[in-house]
Parts: structure tokens; C-alpha cells; sequence
């Protein structure tokens, strides 16, 4: 594994296997000492995304923002984690590509741990010291202190073989 050291604005960032992505929009701000692993992706698309110090991107993590997107410090993202601030508007006439967006402010506190596969919606906003589940979908307010699990259930049957 190889690790270079980047400086954006005079902040060291540590890429891990040399793949990341960043799209600089209209504003991304980053805090110091950001660790990302390969397939980061980070676009603004005229909106404000701001990660706080000591945060650690796992790989394939990717943030896409509108409006505005904000990540506490010490915070730890899981490999595939995506968040958006935008959602598709949805009309029942015309090209669904011609429909545009609607946003809403994302914010996750800090220390979180967002494990592996999680989404995080337009809307979301996870307060501090919480852990989000293996492929939570979250677009709610959380309150600080909280774990956050998939309650998917799953159908076990019992194979019975015709001898």
C-alpha cells in the first residue's frame, strides 16, 4: 500500500493507493489530517461541503453536494458510504432527466462511526458520538449518543431434499 501526502490549502490529506476524486465546485472545505482510501469521491455542485479534522474515508466513500453537506471531526466513514444532499424531483409529466432537484442540508456531528454501505440522505442530521449501521439508510434527525441498526429480516427456511 502506498501513501503520499497531499496539502489542499496548506492541510495535509493521506491517500491511501493513490485513487481519490475531487471535484472542486463552488466550495469544499477540509479540516486537517483527513485520511481517504482509494475510490474517494467528493463533488460540489454549487453547494458547501465541509469535513472536519481527523475524519478517516474507507474506500469507494463518495459526497455529492447541492447546498451545503457538513462532517463533524473525528469521524469515520466505512467502505461504499454515499452521501447526498439532493434528491430527484419526480412529476408524473415529461422526461424524468428534465424534473431537476430538490436539496436539503446534510450534518453529521462529530466522533460518528457511519459503517459499511450506509446512505445518507438529503435531510439527514446525525448528532454527535452516534454509529450508524452497515447499510442504514438515513435521511431523519438522530439525536447524539445513538446507534442506528438495519432491522432487515430475513426469510431462513429449511431446504428439505425428496430422497
Amino acid at each position: 500500500m502506498k501513501t503520499i501526502g497531499l496539502i489542499i490549502w496548506h492541510v495535509w490529506v493521506y491517500v491511501y493507493e493513490l485513487m481519490i476524486y475531487l471535484f472542486y465546485g463552488n466550495n469544499i472545505k477540509f479540516g486537517s489530517k483527513l485520511y481517504f482510501r482509494s475510490g474517494f469521491t467528493c463533488k460540489s455542485s454549487g453547494g458547501i461541503i465541509t469535513i472536519g479534522k481527523h475524519c478517516f474515508f474507507n474506500r469507494n466513500c463518495s459526497i455529492v453536494g447541492m447546498e451545503n453537506i457538513i462532517i463533524g471531526d473525528d469521524c469515520l466513514f466505512g467502505e461504499n458510504v454515499k452521501i447526498y444532499d439532493h434528491n430527484h424531483v419526480f412529476n408524473k409529466k415529461g422526461l424524468m432527466r428534465n424534473h431537476g432537484f430538490k436539496t436539503k442540508k446534510v450534518s453529521i456531528g462529530s466522533n460518528c462511526w457511519i459503517a459499511n454501505n450506509a446512505l445518507i440522505l438529503a435531510g439527514a442530521k446525525i448528532g454527535n458520538n452516534c454509529v450508524i449501521g452497515a447499510g442504514c439508510v438515513i435521511d431523519y434527525e438522530i439525536p447524539d449518543n445513538m446507534i442506528v441498526r438495519a432491522e432487515q429480516k430475513q426469510k431462513i427456511e429449511e431446504i428439505r431434499f425428496h430422497e
